[in-house]
């Protein structure tokens, strides 16, 4: 993964032997997983609810960026608890992009162009998205609705308006404005280790 440019940022056991080659500060420090350079973060994290219960849990992460001062610890650690959210990009794209349908195309190279063309269009939505969370200030990206992001899309096809031709689009466009016109809550922060589920099958 590493040989395409890829970054990686992952949770390793706390059993694990890891070399530690170099101190970085703040419980991090140079190591080396096979033949890749990594840096290995070891931090508690705790979460307090509202009727103020809090948790607290250890983490040993391994990240390919290695510069602690442009990658600080306490912000990649913050990052990897938020992990679960590539959950609702996968939904987005099945359900929300395809309406939990199959693929239309019938063969190869058209059902790669289908997904392709998906694709495409589900970073755009989520590019507009960010744009307009960063220009009200406080505002994270994950409050955007992607579901109002495509209907609005879907009303500008069908009406055949560009995103920047009507009337006070502003620089984030029609899109944007809907979506800041209905942020959802801020994400509750997430307490229960995620499980891999092993039904037991019936026939077995």
């Amino acid at each position: 993964m590493t040989g395409t440019g890829a970054q990686f940022l992952g949770r390793i056991r706390t059993n694990r032997r890891t070399p530690a080659l170099a101190r970085r500060g703040y419980g991090s420090y140079l190591s080396v997983i096979g033949t890749v350079p990594v840096r290995i973060i070891e931090a508690q994290v705790t979460v307090t609810l509202d009727d103020g219960t809090s948790f607290t849990g250890a983490y040993r992460l391994a990240i390919t960026l290695t510069c602690a001062n442009r990658y600080p610890a306490t912000v990649l650690a913050a990052l990897y608890h938020e992990r679960w959210e590539h959950e609702s990009a996968y939904y987005a794209l099945r359900h929300t992009l395809g309406q939990g349908r199959p693929l239309r195309s019938g063969g190869p190279v058209s059902v790669e162009q289908e997904m392709w063309a998906q694709l495409t269009l589900y970073q755009a939505l989520r590019t507009v998205m960010v744009q307009a969370a960063e220009s009200r200030p406080g505002t994270g990206p994950d409050r955007c609705g992607f579901t109002i992001a495509v209907q609005t899309a879907r009303d500008l096809v069908v009406q055949a308006v560009g995103i920047t031709t009507l009337p006070d689009a502003g620089t984030i466009g029609v899109i944007g404005q809907r979506v800041l016109a209905s942020l959802l809550p801020p994400c509750r922060p997430r307490v229960s280790t995620r499980k891999v589920r092993s039904p037991v099958s019936r026939y077995t």
